[in-house]
């Protein structure tokens, strides 16, 4: 017993900060956590959760081919993102399957073929990571590609706020008072695309969609301004995403499990304990207690 907890307190006093990696998984996971929580807000207001998933499982070809010509991943998979994006749009306008049809058979399409590319280009493609992120073996490449499309993403989110958020709650109102809509619905898939890049380096191609919709999914049961409801995701995401990775540091765990473990387990106590729509609404206990 007093072995165990001799282990228990080793594993517990070793940090991250201490060693290169681990500064770096922390920058990094810190900052595509903010990037995927600002973006969350939108996707989750907007129910293109779907969406998300699409594009981040479409990205899988675009790595592989980036990898065999020997260009930065990131292009690759943005071509592809967008790409699947616009295949999408193209198989709704002109044939009568519905959306979430189409949405499905594009992604698997691409996903399958992102794996089968895998299996026959010769490279140093490692399945893995691809699949599963990577956060503490981010390159220094990767962190200066990761910086650059993390701020690229908050700087347009930023700049367009009130009218993603009008067009994510009303597009009816928002094209009736003069709002480019279009405009609007393409350059949130375009975000969607880029943070499904930077997600693919921490968390890797599966898990991607979670930090896409799970923050935001958290903040819309504790608040009901939209305000609130970014700074609450954008928080929660970058307080799991630094959980996770101490987690994955200590008991040799995937990386990117981990921090997707993290925010669900945030998202499940918002479930239970949000003031006004958890399932058990302590708000309303005590105005009960005190009458």
């Amino acid at each position: 017993m007093d072995q165990f907890f001799l282990s228990a307190i080793d594993i517990l006093s070793s940090n991250p900060l201490n060693h290169e990696f681990g500064r770096t998984a922390l920058l990094m996971g810190s900052l595509i956590a903010a990037v995927c929580g600002f973006l969350s807000s939108y996707l989750t207001l907007k129910g293109w959760a779907l969406m998300g998933d699409a594009v981040s499982h479409s990205v899988m070809p675009g790595v592989v081919v980036a990898y065999a010509l020997n260009l930065p991943i990131s292009l690759g998979a943005f071509i592809f993102g967008v790409g699947s994006v616009a295949l999408i749009g193209f198989v709704k306008q002109k044939s009568r399957v519905k959306e979430d049809t189409v949405i499905g058979l594009v992604f698997t399409g691409f996903f399958a073929l992102g794996i089968v590319l895998v299996s026959k280009v010769r490279s140093s493609i490692d399945l893995h990571s691809i699949l599963f992120g990577s956060a503490i073996g981010i390159s220094p490449t990767d962190v200066s590609q990761t910086v650059f499309i993390a701020l690229l993403v908050i700087l347009l989110l930023a700049a367009f706020r009130k009218d993603l958020m009008l067009y994510c709650f009303d597009p009816r109102h928002a094209k009736t008072i003069g709002i480019n809509v279009i405009f609007l619905h393409y350059l949130l898939l375009t975000c969607t695309s880029l943070a499904a890049v930077v997600g693919l380096q921490s968390v890797g191609i599966i898990l991607v969609v979670a930090m896409l919709i799970t923050p935001g999914a958290t903040a819309y049961l504790l608040t009901d301004k939209f305000d609130n409801m970014i700074l609450i995701s954008v928080c929660s995401a970058i307080v799991s995403s630094i959980i996770g990775i101490y987690v994955s540091f200590w008991f040799d765990l995937v990386p990117g499990g981990s921090i997707v473990l993290a925010q669900t387990f945030i998202f499940l106590f918002a479930f239970l304990f949000a003031p006004r729509y958890g399932i058990f609404k302590f708000q309303k206990l005590f105005a009960g207690y005190k009458q």
